[in-house]
C-alpha cells in the first residue's frame, strides 16, 4: 500500500516540494547531530562562519557605519546578541563585546564550532545519499539557485542588512 501521502504530495507545488526536502535535511541533520540545536541555531552558527570571511566583514562594517544607532536598533542588538549567547553558551562561538573593527560586536568560531560545522556538512552529504540525489538532480538544483538567489540577495542589500 502507497503512503497516505504520496497522492498529496504529487499534487503539490513546487514551493511546497521545496519545503518538504528542506525540512527532511533539516530533521536528519538535527537528529544525527552530537549536540542539540535548533534549526535556527544552525542557520546563525552557518552565519558567524560567513561573517568572519574578510569581505563579509567589511560589508558589514560599512553597513553599521550608516546605520541609524536609534532605540530601535539598540533594542534589536540586544535581541541578537541573546541569539548568539546561547551558542556562546554552548562552547560553539565566542563574543567580543568590544571589537577593533567599528562593529558593535563581534562572534569567532570556536574549535568546536567549527567542528559541529564539518559534522552538519558530513550528516547533509549522507542525507544527499539517502535520497538519492544524483549529479543530474544537483545540476537542476544548481540552476534553480542561482536562478532565485537575486531574490532574497536584493531584498537583503536593500534592508541594509548588518548582523
Amino acid at each position: 500500500m502507497a503512503h497516505p501521502h504520496k497522492n498529496a504530495i504529487a499534487e503539490m507545488d513546487a514551493s511546497s516540494l521545496i519545503s518538504i526536502i528542506a525540512e527532511s535535511k533539516m530533521t536528519y541533520v538535527r537528529e544525527n547531530l552530537s549536540i542539540f540545536l535548533h534549526e535556527s541555531q544552525i542557520k546563525l552558527l552557518r552565519n558567524v562562519k560567513k561573517h568572519e570571511k574578510p569581505h563579509h566583514k567589511k560589508v558589514r562594517i560599512r553597513e553599521y557605519e550608516k546605520a541609524d544607532k536609534d532605540d530601535l536598533f539598540n533594542m534589536h542588538l540586544g535581541l541578537y546578541l541573546n541569539k548568539y549567547k546561547k551558542l556562546e553558551k554552548n562552547g560553539l562561538i565566542e563574543i567580543d563585546l568590544n571589537p577593533d573593527n567599528g562593529l558593535p560586536y563581534d562572534c569567532l568560531l570556536t574549535g568546536k564550532g567549527i567542528e559541529i560545522l564539518e559534522e552538519i556538512a558530513r550528516l547533509e552529504n549522507e542525507w544527499e545519499g539517502i535520497v538519492g540525489i544524483s549529479e543530474d538532480d544537483r545540476d537542476v538544483l544548481k540552476k534553480l539557485a542561482l536562478d532565485s538567489f537575486e531574490i532574497s540577495y536584493k531584498h537583503k542589500k536593500k534592508k541594509g542588512f548588518i548582523f
